[in-house]
This record gives C-alpha cells, structure tokens and sequence, in this order.
C-alpha cells in the first residue's frame, strides 16, 4: 500500500495531480477542494489509496489520514466504487457525512451525482455504525488562495468530473458567478455544492 506521497506539485489537472516523488511523477485523483489547496512547485503531501484492477492502478489522494479513512470505508460499501467515494468527499466533508448518516440524511446523499433516494436509503443503513460520530462541529471550507487556474475553470472541471455534461455544467457555473463575484476570494468547495443542489433541483 502507498500510505501517502510528498514531493514538489509539478502539475494540476482537472481531477489529477502529478507530485515529483524521488524523480518520478506520481498521478494523483483528487478532489476539488484538495486540489485547490495544492500550488504547481510547491511541496505537498497527500494521504494515498491504491485501487487495484484487472488493467489499472489508479491513486487517489486526500488532505489528510482521516478522508482516506473514509474514502475506503465508504468504497467498501455494495454498489459504490472509489469514483462515487470520491464524489461523496467532493460534495462533503468527512464530518458532514458522519453527520448525515448519523442523523438518516438522505438529501445530504442525493446530492451527490449517482446517488437517487433508494440508493441513499441503502447507503444510510450500510453506513449505519461504519463512518463513526463526527469529530467535532463540520469546519467551514477553508477560502482558497489563488490556485491553478481560476474559479469557474476548477468548478467547471469538477463538474464535469462528476459526470454533468459540458453544457450542464457551463449553466451551473453561470447560476453560481453572483455568489462567486460576491466573495473577495471564491470559495470553490462552496460553490460546487451551491452548484450541485442547484443541478439536482433542475433535474
């Protein structure tokens, strides 16, 4: 198992990072709000999971320990593969997910793309006694700094990453620019559930 990696970010993609680690760039799957915590030169180091399949190795990576953690519970669940575990902790954090099975949320899970209310119901009890208490009150998104590409750019990507079409996603960024411009520096994490929730009512 690859526990983490650390080395200088050499680059920033939609979904992907590349870290430098002993002279080999190592493609890391990451959330948004990850990503934008990254910056291209500068050392980072990222909890890791390796997912093994029959044509690939694919590693994903998080801001800490504790989202790994979850990430494989949350994997491990029938039906769910790492791409929905990772879309629920691009969604939410790992708290306001403990919240949310704590207290049978099935709306916070609905609005997570590819999950609809019956697979939320089932979630909700398979989880049920997995994913722990919170650790302490949600913490608020951390306001991100200038990033590797602007706002709109990530949001649109992370969109698209979580399997909205093109055109979908360009009219969620658009419903959400009044926010954005209304933030002295926007708040990208914020702004995909602000996103999301607009999406799933449109649907």
């Amino acid at each position: 198992m690859i526990a983490f990696v650390q080395g200088p970010v050499a680059h920033i993609a939609a979904g992907t990072a590349v870290v430098e680690v002993g002279g080999v760039g190592m493609a890391v799957q990451c959330t948004p709000n990850t990503l934008a915590g990254l910056r291209l030169g500068e050392t980072a180091r990222l909890a890791t999971s390796l997912v093994v399949r029959e044509d690939s190795l694919t590693l994903f990576g998080f801001a800490d320990d504790d989202e790994r953690a979850l990430f494989e519970i949350l994997q491990a669940a029938p039906g769910v593969g790492p791409r929905l575990a990772q879309a629920m902790l691009a969604v939410h954090s790992p708290d306001a997910l403990r919240a949310a099975v704590a207290g049978g949320d099935e709306k916070a899970l609905i609005a997570v793309p590819g999950i609809g209310k019956a697979k939320a119901a089932k979630l909700l009890l398979e989880y049920k006694d997995k994913l722990g208490a919170p650790h302490g009150a949600v913490p608020a998104q951390k306001p991100v700094a200038t990033g590797p590409a602007p706002w709109h750019e990530q949001l649109h990507a992370a969109l698209v990453g979580l399997g909205y079409a093109p055109r979908e996603a360009d009219e969620a960024v658009a419903a959400v620019t009044p926010e954005a411009e209304a933030q002295p520096v926007p708040d990208v994490g914020a702004l995909l559930r602000a996103a999301l929730r607009g999406l799933n009512r449109t649907r």
